[in-house]
């Protein structure tokens, strides 16, 4: 007799016993006749899997069944089967064909008005679909198979297979039978059963089936689940396939379950730390970092620091140059840069960068790059009717105002004598670095009459002028010197001077040959008469002496002679 306890193990030489030994010795003492005569198995659903039902039949090694021949199994489920033979691995290969196949035209109609499912054995094809024993001969249409090629009809020839009759006809022996319905059963069947085994935290194992353009959907045995492309990896992924492929073994958790519509959503890298937990201790306010750009927007640009860590260059924070309108005018997409990290946010997960930060403040030492009174050079940027913009250096403007471009005419507007893009030199008068603003002048730069006149005279040179005007409240008189030149005169004593404004001397009449006698007398300061009265009269011509030149503020004094 069997001895169910001893091991056994068809592959160790202490095991000689065939394989019809064996199963006639458990037939012998486990099997039971069915009505018709065959030997059925009694056996315990003890585990099933997405493709097939495991038994135990009372062997030391266990029977298979295909999950679409029980699709409403359950562990601990008794169930009546037969052994066909051994699968490669050793494992038995069951069968519920004896009990399930009709035997007469009663038992036929008792399966048709049930619906129930019944065995049936293909025998051949025909045309428009396959032959079918299931007791009598029967239609299976092409059409409910479950297969989609023609060529997969014949695959089928020998099998036993899973159907249910949909017409019976005892009078003309009409009996057309449905595989596929079975099959969608038994898949539905698996797929509910799949979900219920599944909960939200769970880590899975799947195959990627298909990509799409938001994502991939994995097999995790007989149900899918949606592996969204945002959760994919920390790093942004613009394409699934760039980092999957279809048949790829990937292990994923699960993230959402929604038993109404049966979708399972999935992610890779919630298996993953993330990389935002670190951020506070890789990175400081201050440091300098080199990223690709990720993305642009309206107001700015995200630059990746890391995979699954990005920062945000705002438009006003990318040049000292140039107002920037648009992320674009500036960077691309891909494109790798150098920033500054200006401010981390851990709570909102925001990192704010500056790129022209990284470049260094232009304004940091502009007092000695342009000392005030220096000769720069730059060109025109840009001309509002107040002036014109000259770019000095990156990031670096001046302002020369509309009553700074000449000595001559004031213009009505800049584009009279300036265009844009012309280079063009200036003097710095000032500068205010809080404000980040230079004053420039160009027609400081044209020599005038007074320059070359400060130029060509010292203090203690005696030289002639004209009384233009005489102060009845000081004492003091405009002196002019020559065409455009004019000094400040106050005498040494307030009472000697007598303003009699209006009234000339009696050289008035020679006014006219001022410019001449000016010229004979500038140089050498030779007497021009007679000594004149210390009187000082509107339009009288005399000498007086240099007491003070300042060529920056371009002022002279002088005293009576």
């Amino acid at each position: 007799m069997f001895d169910p306890d001893r091991p056994e193990n068809p592959e160790t030489p202490e095991s000689n016993e065939s394989f019809d030994q064996l199963l006639s010795e458990y037939e012998r003492a486990h099997a039971r006749v069915s009505a018709d005569g065959a030997r059925q198995l009694e056996g315990t659903v003890v585990a099933i899997t997405s493709e097939s039902v495991l038994v135990d039949i009372g062997f030391k090694i266990e029977g298979t069944l295909p999950l679409a021949s029980l699709p409403e199994a359950k562990l601990g489920d008794k169930i009546i089967v037969s052994i066909t033979g051994r699968d490669p691995d050793g494992y038995y290969l069951l069968s519920r064909t004896r009990i399930a196949q009709p035997t007469d035209w009663t038992a036929l109609e008792a399966a048709f008005a049930a619906k129930s499912t019944i065995v049936g054995t293909v025998t051949g094809v025909n045309k428009g679909g396959l032959d079918v024993d299931i007791g009598v001969r029967a239609f299976l249409p092409a059409s409910r198979t479950g297969v989609r090629e023609t060529a997969e009809l014949e695959g089928l020839i020998g099998q036993e297979i899973q159907c249910r009759i949909t017409k019976l006809d005892s009078a003309t022996e009409d009996v057309v039978v449905d595989r596929r319905i079975v099959l969608e059963e038994a898949a539905r069947s698996a797929k509910d059963r799949r979900y219920a085994e599944l909960n939200e935290g769970d880590i899975v194992h799947g195959i990627v089936r298909s990509l799409v353009e938001y994502g991939a959907f994995v097999d995790l045995g007989g149900i899918d689940g949606l592996l969204h492309i945002g959760d994919i990896s920390w790093s942004r992924v613009s394409k699934p396939e760039d980092v999957l492929a279809i048949g790829q073994e990937v292990e994923a958790r699960v993230l959402k379950i929604d038993p109404e519509k049966q979708r399972i959503s999935l992610g890779m890298k919630q298996l993953q730390a993330h990389p935002w937990d670190a951020v506070p201790e890789k990175y400081q306010v201050g440091d300098r970092i080199r990223g690709p750009v990720t993305r642009l927007t309206d107001f700015g640009a995200f630059v990746e620091l890391e995979p699954g860590v990005e920062g945000m260059v705002h438009v006003s924070e990318m040049s000292w140059a140039k107002k920037v309108r648009k992320p674009s005018d500036l960077v691309r997409v891909g494109e790798v840069v150098e920033a500054m990290i200006l401010a981390i946010n851990p709570t909102e997960r925001r990192i704010s960068l500056g790129l022209k930060q990284a470049l260094g403040d232009p304004w940091a030492d502009i007092a000695q790059k342009f000392p005030i009174g220096s000769t720069v050079a730059g060109s025109v940027t840009s001309l509002p009717k107040f002036g014109a913009f000259i770019q000095l250096a990156e990031g670096v403007e001046g302002l020369v105002h509309i009553s700074e471009l000449t000595a001559e005419k004031r213009p009505n507007h800049p584009q009279e004598i300036l265009k844009v893009g012309q280079k063009v030199k200036a003097v710095v008068v000032s500068i205010d670095r809080e404000k980040r603003f230079i004053r420039l002048s160009m027609k400081q730069l044209v020599p005038t009459d007074l320059d070359q006149y400060l130029a060509e005279h010292t203090i203690g040179d005696t030289v002639t002028g004209r009384v233009v005007s005489v102060s009845n409240q000081d004492g003091s008189a405009q002196i002019e010197l020559g065409e455009g030149v004019y000094a400040s005169c106050l005498a040494s004593g307030s009472g000697q001077l007598a303003a009699t404004y209006g009234q000339e001397s009696s050289s008035a009449g020679n006014v006219s040959d001022f410019g001449a006698q000016l010229m004979a007398r500038w140089k050498g300061g030779a007497a021009a008469g007679p000594a004149k009265p210390e009187l000082l009269h509107t339009g009288q011509i005399r000498q007086f002496k240099i007491i003070r030149l300042d060529p920056e503020s371009k002022l002279i004094e002088v005293a009576t002679a």
